[in-house]
């Protein structure tokens, strides 16, 4: 994901100038696209060191040109606020808004685990440890596995819930699919 990103910034930078190789621009140029974004995007501050660590990759890396005025604090600074929290009823109201069934088994598990969407939607029944609670979580957020707890309230839904895919599984192969 953060290859892909890079790629996008690093086209956006170009498409920026009018399609000139990198090669022929330098820190003007990456101050005019960095100043451009937090003025006339109107981008966030994380938005806006995303890109200013894409130029970066290119130039230092692909292109192997430092540009030293970037070491001295070229980074957007992030805003002060505190996380918004949902109270326990405000998450209660969710949870049980959601329709029985997979989605609702899905928002417990983010929920009870911290576990990302993608994280969630990657989770296999080998990385499930019903015995001692546990979720492996692999490939996460910086490509690092860790582990992270079953919650209980989720941990039956989820049995039941590999009980029907199971059954659907030996109904898909007595049909000659699966």
């Amino acid at each position: 994901r953060t290859e892909q990103a890079y790629v996008g910034w690093i086209k956006r930078f170009i498409l920026f100038h009018s399609k000139r190789h990198p090669r022929q621009m330098g820190a003007p140029e990456v101050e005019a696209f960095l100043s451009f974004l937090a003025n006339k995007g109107q981008v966030s501050a994380a938005t806006q060191n995303q890109a200013l660590a894409a130029l970066l990759f290119l130039y230092r890396h692909v292109l192997e040109t430092d540009l030293p005025w970037m070491d001295d604090g070229g980074r957007a600074k992030r805003s002060r606020r505190l996380p918004v929290v949902l109270s326990q009823a405000e998450v209660q109201a969710l949870l049980s808004a959601i329709p029985d069934g997979t989605h609702d088994l899905m928002a417990r598990l983010l929920y009870g685990t911290g576990m990302r969407v993608l994280e969630c939607l990657r989770l296999r029944i080998k990385d499930v440890d019903f015995g001692r609670n546990e979720i492996c979580v692999r490939s996460g957020k910086g490509d690092k596995d860790r582990m992270t707890m079953l919650p209980a309230v989720a941990a039956s839904e989820l049995a039941a819930h590999l009980v029907r895919v199971r059954a659907q599984h030996q109904r898909d192969l007595a049909v000659g699919a699966g």
